[in-house]
This record gives C-alpha cells, sequence and structure tokens, in this order.
C-alpha cells in the first residue's frame, strides 16, 4: 500500500532514491516558462496530498542527472497549496534554510512557504 507524505514520517539524514523527471537547466513539460537550475523528481511509492508522487529538489549536485540517492535534510511546507517540497542532498552534504530557498526561489517564489529541517 502506498503511504501519503502524512503518514511517513521523515527521519533525520533519511536515504532516498529520487527519479529525475526535470534535469536541471530544462524547462517545466508544462509551464515553458518555468526553468529549472536544479535538478528536480519524484520518489516512487510516495504518495503526496495532490494524489501524484512525492516531489523533490536535489540540491548539491551541479550537472543533470536521470536519478539520485542522498538524504532528505527539509521539507519545504507550501501554506497556500496542498503540495510539500522534500529536499534531498549527496550524503554527505548539509545545507541552512537560507540556501535552500536561494536555490529553489525559482519555483517557490509564486507561494508562501515555510523550511522545516529535518537535520
Amino acid at each position: 500500500m502506498k503511504q501519503t507524505d502524512h503518514e511517513k514520517k521523515l527521519a533525520p539524514g533519511q536515504i532516498v532514491h529520487v527519479v529525475i523527471d526535470r534535469p536541471m537547466n530544462t524547462y517545466h513539460p508544462e509551464h515553458k516558462e518555468l526553468f529549472y537550475p536544479v535538478n528536480y523528481g519524484y520518489i516512487e511509492g510516495i504518495i503526496a496530498p495532490d494524489g501524484e508522487e512525492q516531489d523533490v529538489y536535489v540540491l548539491g549536485v551541479d550537472h543533470p542527472i536521470k536519478e539520485f540517492t542522498g538524504k532528505i535534510i527539509a521539507v519545504i511546507h507550501r501554506l497556500n497549496d496542498v503540495e510539500d517540497k522534500w529536499v534531498a542532498v549527496p550524503e554527505n552534504m548539509t545545507m541552512m534554510a537560507k540556501e535552500i530557498m536561494a536555490q529553489v526561489s525559482f519555483q517557490e517564489q509564486y507561494f508562501k512557504t515555510e523550511i522545516e529541517m529535518i537535520e
């Protein structure tokens, strides 16, 4: 049975596998003006409140990738939307909330957000 992100508790440093469907330096498939400066994908088998698989920003990787295994360090709560976005980085990396927001603001600027650090 698939779990929603609300049913699955994130442990500090939890390792996840992310399928990248929007590699860095590409555009959103529907919103052609939205450029992705970071890798962005989803976690298979974890269903978010919007009914789709859980979205994840992959930070700390400086080239386009197809998949990624790393740790979750934060959840970006969209206070005026149904979705939350998870943030993953390489296992040996850490980031501060300010650094995360600087990298994801290309999309998150359109929402009222709050970052919950998991580490």
